[in-house]
């Protein structure tokens, strides 16, 4: 990843490849369900400082996927949004069925 990437259409394709490892994957998605279900329960309840462990969840299965899976650096640090926008496309593509957790299905 030394050359900037220019299309989120180019990065994602970069993200799959980053993403190969099926427990790196679950962790991915169960990171994100996480994110989903402390958002709901933040919004319903009124948490206040509560909030703080929306990214630590999300990110905290995420880069543990990273650390010890995928053996890899995270592209959080070099594309934040893009890299934000491709755990839940992944996530609802999951989800949906349009992907597996075993990333040589796909």
């Amino acid at each position: 990843m030394n050359a900037r990437i220019k299309s989120y259409s180019e990065f994602y394709k970069f993200y799959l490849s980053e993403h190969k490892n099926q427990t790196s994957r679950l962790l991915h998605f169960i990171g994100t369900f996480l994110v989903f279900i402390l958002t709901f329960t933040g919004i319903t309840s009124g948490w206040s400082w509560k909030w703080i462990f929306v990214p630590l969840v999300g990110y905290g299965f995420a880069w543990i996927g990273h650390a010890f899976f995928e053996k890899n650096k995270p592209a959080t640090f070099k594309y934040p949004i893009w890299s934000l926008m491709s755990d839940f496309k992944l996530f609802f593509d999951i989800f949906l069925g349009k992907k597996t957790f075993d990333s040589n299905l796909d």
